[in-house]
Formats: C-alpha cells, structure tokens, sequence
C-alpha cells in the first residue's frame, strides 16, 4: 500500500516538491525530439510490452529523457520457498531508485522522498530509510564551444548533422568534472540502441568505431582554434 501510493493514476509522483526544481523542456528541444527517428512501435516490440505507459501529457521520449521517474527495483518480505506457509510476515524491504533530471539534488530529494514515506506509513508499522547513494544531474549549455565542435566533428565523420538527446544515464562523475574544471563536458554519442550494452553479446558497429576515431580527431582540432 505504501509503494502504491507512491505515484498517482496518471503516472506522476506523489512526492511532494519533487517536481519543485525540474528544468522544463525548451520548445526548441520538443522539435528536435520529435525529428528524431524513434519508432514507438518497434521500441514495445524491443522491450516486449504492448503499450507505454508514463506521466500523462510527454511523450515517450521526453518522459524517458527529461522526467523524474520513480521505480521499485525490488521487494521482499516473508516467506518466499517453496510450498504454502500461512506464516505473516513481520517485515518487508523494498528497494526504489529516482531518476533525477537537471536542477534537481539528490540530497534533497531523500529528503522529501522519507519525509513523504513517513507521513503515509500506516499507524504501528516502522519504518526505516537508506539514502544508499546518488549523483547530480547534467545538461550541458547546447551553445558551448565544445558542443559546436562537436557539431562540426560529427558532421565531418559521419556526413549529418547532429541531433540532441537527453539520456537517462548514469555517470556521477560527469557532473563532478563540469562543477570542478567549471567547463561544460561534452559526451559524444556513438553506441546504437541494439549494441546490447553491458550484457553478455555486447556489440558496437565498425563503422561507428572508425567514425568515432575521426570525429574525436576533428573535435580536438576544432577545440584548439
């Protein structure tokens, strides 16, 4: 019950002040989503669902891309063997992740995240609360030096133009790097969506392979003009 209320029916949390700080999409940023070649179909048929499901009023993209999302990686509790057992259990765990996106802070949103958590909690039941680790968002200016040679870059290596995309990663130490060198990080994007990353028949394509050791040649030439 207390998982449940954690999001409302139409797929936005429940957390009070967890949406305070979130940057909004540009408009200018919307286009550029929707000029993108994303197949919403063949994107259920990869992950084999029938149909998405998200926060009423974005797209697929923006809310995999520019939302929080709030997910329940795993729960246990009482007896899970083999066979029936009318034992009820005394405790249950749960373990649950935030995606933040820019502007928000990891600190504050367990904060507000516990906070919530103990005001729903029914009458004699205990909780307790791990932060186990967070990491800051990242969105670098779109008008830096280093993302117009980048443009040029990948224009020169791959003959197109480059589209912006926000991605729902997690590289803590990208942000550490732009708030202590106060440059903005530039992250060049060369895998493809099928490369399988991190699994057993991880795959990258030659062709991005030798385009993306052109390309970083170039960006490093056009960062020195």
């Amino acid at each position: 019950e207390i998982i449940a209320q954690l999001k409302d029916q139409d797929g936005r949390i429940n957390v009070p002040g967890v949406y305070d700080s979130v940057l909004p999409l540009s408009e200018e940023e919307k286009a550029g989503f929707v000029r993108l070649p994303f197949n919403e179909k063949a994107y259920c048929e990869d992950l084999g669902i029938e149909t998405v499901y998200g926060e009423e009023g974005y797209t697929t993209l923006e809310r995999v891309w520019a939302r929080p999302s709030l997910d329940l990686n795993g729960i246990i509790g009482g007896y899970t063997g083999e066979g029936s057992k009318t034992v009820l259990p005394s405790s249950a765990k749960a373990k649950l992740s935030i995606r933040l996106v820019p502007n928000q802070d990891p600190n504050d949103i367990a904060v507000k995240f516990e906070e919530h958590l103990r005001s729903i909690i029914p009458p004699g039941v205990k909780l307790e609360f791990n932060a186990l680790h967070g990491g800051m968002p990242v969105l670098t200016p779109r008008n830096s030096k280093g993302i117009k040679a980048c443009m040029t870059a990948f224009k020169s290596a791959f003959g197109r133009e480059s589209v912006f995309m926000r991605e729902g990663g997690s590289i803590p130490i990208v942000e550490v790097f732009q708030r202590e060198l106060d440059a903005s990080i530039v992250l060049m994007g060369l895998g493809l969506p099928g490369d399988n990353i991190h699994s057993p028949n991880e795959n990258f394509d030659l062709q991005h392979f030798y385009g993306g050791i052109k390309a970083s040649a170039i960006f490093i030439e056009e960062m020195t003009k």
